[in-house]
């Protein structure tokens, strides 16, 4: 199994983990922006939970 593999099925086993970790990686770089790009950080986090799973374990 290589590491790509890994890591996929890690992300699938741990959905709810990941959407947290993506959510408090969101919220530091809106912080440290100063909320400058808060809808472009937004989206992006938006996708990232998409691709990882759907979002679906956060409201």
């Amino acid at each position: 199994m290589s590491f790509l593999d890994k890591a996929k099925d890690f992300i699938d086993k741990h959905d709810e983990h990941v959407d947290k970790a993506l959510d408090k990686v969101g919220e530091q770089v809106d912080k440290r922006t100063d909320g400058k790009y808060t809808a472009h950080i937004d989206k992006g986090v938006d996708e990232a939970q998409r691709r990882t799973g759907a979002g679906d374990t956060q409201p």
